[in-house]
């Protein structure tokens, strides 16, 4: 891991870019001297710093105690897509235009992204554990598909807070039933585009005896602010 860039922003919080081969993503630590336990924060939509709402939700976490770290997903941001990456997102373009069925569209587009999202996220996860100030346990927030193959398959994750917007693959469904660790579902109940039912389905799907659906009205991206300091606590009840 290489750190490419640094500042300690006004909330006294280390903001640090980094390069782990060709992962590209951002660190960010508390002033704290003591080792901070680690959340994994994911968007399956470009780099942490063209992404203001997860970088706000990082400095916040941040600020309350955590490291929080985000990489980018292979084929966004700044990282090249392949030409069948752009081949499905055109299609996916034109048939939300057209108003036509999307879904085994976001399934041949969603489904790849998680499979190679998750072994950089534990090579990452392995990096970050070895530096000092990174004492564990590992929560993770953010990306629903990608956290359920996480949780499955990587036991050093102990909590997760998911949002319920966005595409999840089949496969990702069928293994919501092996997420066991304590779970926060976050549900924008007038969510465009993402069906209300699909989410209380997987909800109800997911494994854990310690699950907690927060559903607010609203858009995608109105999840009220209040949503972070309760995030915050439930991390505080799981990774202290």
């Amino acid at each position: 891991m290489q750190f490419t860039s640094e500042q300690r922003l006004d909330d006294g919080v280390l903001e640090r870019e980094f390069t782990l081969g060709e992962i590209p993503g951002t660190l960010w630590t508390p002033e704290s001297a003591a080792p901070a336990p680690l959340i994994l924060m994911a968007h399956n939509n470009g780099l942490p710093k063209r992404e203001p709402r997860l970088v706000a939700r990082a400095r916040h976490c941040a600020a309350y105690g955590y490291a929080v770290a985000s990489i980018d997903a292979a084929g966004c941001g700044d990282r090249p897509r392949s030409a069948a990456d752009e081949q499905v997102r055109a299609d996916l373009r034109r048939a939300m235009q057209g108003g036509e069925p999307v879904d085994e569209i976001f399934e041949s587009l969603v489904g790849p992204l998680v499979e190679k999202a998750v072994p950089e996220w534990r090579t990452t996860l392995d990096a970050l554990l070895s530096l000092p100030e990174i004492g564990g346990p590992v929560g993770y927030s953010g990306w629903t598909a990608l956290g359920i193959r996480l949780a499955v398959v990587e036991p050093r994750i102990t909590a997760a807070g998911f949002f319920a917007g966005g595409f999840v693959p089949r496969a990702q469904r069928e293994e919501a039933r092996q997420v066991t660790i304590p779970l926060l579902f976050l549900l924008q109940w007038d969510d465009e585009g993402n069906p209300r039912q699909r989410a209380l389905d997987l909800f109800d799907a997911f494994g854990s005896k310690e699950k907690t659906l927060h559903a607010n009205l609203g858009g995608h991206t109105g999840t009220p602010w209040f949503e972070a300091e309760d995030g915050n606590r439930f991390f505080g009840r799981h990774l202290r």
